[in-house]
């Protein structure tokens, strides 16, 4: 414990400090200044999409399995954390031999502008926020360190601030904790301006805010009596926006003024097309309760959620377009450089996939697409639902790969039949008698007709399925149990509309999603 107590008295430890806080001043600076400048464009934002760029698949699904849709303030703790330690050995560097502790600041400062710059829309000139920032941390961090330096001449003891005149040393450790405190107030200071300052210039949200969506051509057909569960717990059949799940490679939220946003169609096809956002509003447009579900939902996972959707028909954006002879596949592109492959004729049956701008009777919140993204049923997200999409290339899968495919995940993806038990949760502690189970199943476009349970290794038995609405949403069903004292297992099961049982085979997300039976696992008392 001496030992660690003198260490962190010692003048490595107050480099490794005064790395930290020229690291912050890094970042803080990035920050104030890319306010003016695209929001993909600050340190932090760029470092954490290229890192998910380059997560391997297996890693992707371990941070969703772990952390859920809480995945990206994982991440922001992770790179937090590997920040304040680069920082700490640059610190501790630069306190010995300053060269070098300039090389390896340069060299962060080289990746950091790297990463700016291969994001999409995203300008060489974006870059100036890390170049600053760069300059801003070195400058501040040789301060310090001049200041370490003259410490080592004079070495820190009681006397030294007593000591007047000539005799007094040229830096204490007082003076250095409090030059260290108000270089990190105010990079505090500063990357929270910046930070006000993005929010202030945007007017994006306020302009969500007064959209008003016109009415529909097609409306959505009424939501039939008894869609919901009679098993009190089960979520909600319409998913509230704020609790619909999101899962994308976005770690800001683009940020798309409607009225400057153009979707390009273009690839093999007769006719390039470009539509506005005011082509939307003036289009015949239809509206469709769709159920949406991740690859990376887990067996029994929550990564499913059920909106009534608003859109254009992607049917009629492809009559407009011609494709020609030899295309299978639209590769749809995000703002944010997001890509996903779509099989061509999911996008030209009768499924009603649309260009959406309403989720539940108002705009697309900003975090779902904003001002317009995709939604097709019956295929997971990662090759259908792209947000903020502004391009369409009609190609093939054999001369294009999309963001995940080019990832080891699947070139094609269609929804898996899934039941899950939502009630009783798993470990929960029941009563003896009737016991209420109930849940969720689906199979979009193919739709659910039976769900069975099991309890323990007793046979099957069919719950009571709630009223099918369409057959791409999701159905839910419930189950009244006798119970018995003691710990038990409880399994669900589902048959599509095509008589297909859900499969018992336990398979991970990756590559084209899980499959297998839920197991909860409950005590009776």
């Amino acid at each position: 414990m001496k030992k660690l107590t003198n260490w962190l008295k010692g003048p490595t430890a107050l480099a490794a400090l005064a790395g930290v806080a020229a690291a912050a001043v890094v970042l803080s600076v990035a920050e104030l200044i890319g306010a003016f400048f695209t929001a993909r464009a600050t340190p932090i934002i760029a470092l954490g999409s290229t890192f998910i760029d380059f997560t391997p698949p297996w890693l992707k699904d371990f941070a969703i399995a772990t952390f859920g849709t809480n995945d990206k303030a994982a991440l922001f703790a992770g790179m937090g954390l590997t920040i304040f330690l680069l920082a700490c050995v640059l610190g501790a560097v630069a306190y010995r031999k300053w060269a070098l502790g300039v090389a390896g600041v340069l060299l962060m400062g080289a990746v950091i502008v790297a990463s700016v710059v291969t994001r999409a829309s995203v300008e060489p000139l974006d870059a100036i926020p890390s170049l600053i920032g760069t300059a801003a941390g070195l400058v501040v961090l040789r301060l310090l360190m001049t200041r370490l330096w003259r410490m080592r001449q004079w070495p820190g003891v009681a006397a030294d601030v007593a000591a007047k005149g000539a005799e007094r040393p040229a830096t204490t450790r007082r003076a250095f904790f409090a030059a260290t405190g108000i270089t990190a107030a105010a990079a505090a200071i500063a990357a929270t301006g910046g930070r006000l300052l993005s929010a202030a210039r945007s007017n994006v949200a306020q302009a969500r805010e007064s959209l008003q969506l016109p009415s529909p051509a097609k409306a959505a057909p009424a939501i039939p009596a008894g869609v919901q569960s009679a098993a009190p717990g089960v979520t909600p059949w319409v998913t509230p926006n704020n609790e619909f799940y999101r899962i994308d490679t976005a770690l800001s939220v683009p940020e798309i003024n409607a009225q400057d946003w153009e979707l390009r169609v273009h690839g093999l096809v007769e006719q390039e097309v470009t539509l506005t956002f005011q082509d939307l509003l003036d289009a015949e447009l239809i509206e469709s309760h769709v159920t949406l579900t991740c690859v990376s939902n887990p067996v029994g996972g929550n990564l499913a959620g059920n909106a009534k959707w608003l859109g254009f028909p992607l049917r009629e954006v492809l009559k407009m377009a011609r494709p020609t002879e030899g295309a299978d596949m639209v590769l749809s592109t995000s703002e944010d450089g997001f890509s996903a492959s779509t099989p061509l004729e999911v996008l030209r049956d009768d499924r009603d996939a649309m260009l959406a701008i309403g989720m539940n009777g108002e705009p697309l919140p900003l975090e779902h697409g904003y001002p317009v993204r995709m939604v097709v049923p019956g295929l997971y997200g990662f090759v259908s639902a792209t947000k903020w999409v502004v391009d369409l290339e009609v190609t093939r899968f054999a001369d294009s790969k999309a963001y995940w495919t080019d990832r080891g995940w699947s070139e094609r993806g269609p929804i898996k039949t899934m039941a899950r038990v939502e009630v009783p949760k798993s470990f929960a502690q029941v009563a003896a008698g009737k016991v209420a189970i109930g849940g969720t199943a689906w199979a979009q476009t193919r739709g659910i007709t039976k769900v069975e349970v099991q309890i323990d290794n007793g046979p099957w038995t069919e719950a009571v399925l709630s009223t099918e609405a369409s057959v791409v949403t999701w159905r839910q069903w419930s189950f009244e149990w006798d119970a018995t004292p003691g710990p038990h297992y409880i399994k669900a099961r589902a048959t599509d509309g095509t008589g297909e049982v859900q499969t018992d085979k336990r398979a991970d997300p990756v590559p084209d999603g899980a499959s297998g039976w839920q197991s909860v696992m409950v005590t009776v008392q």
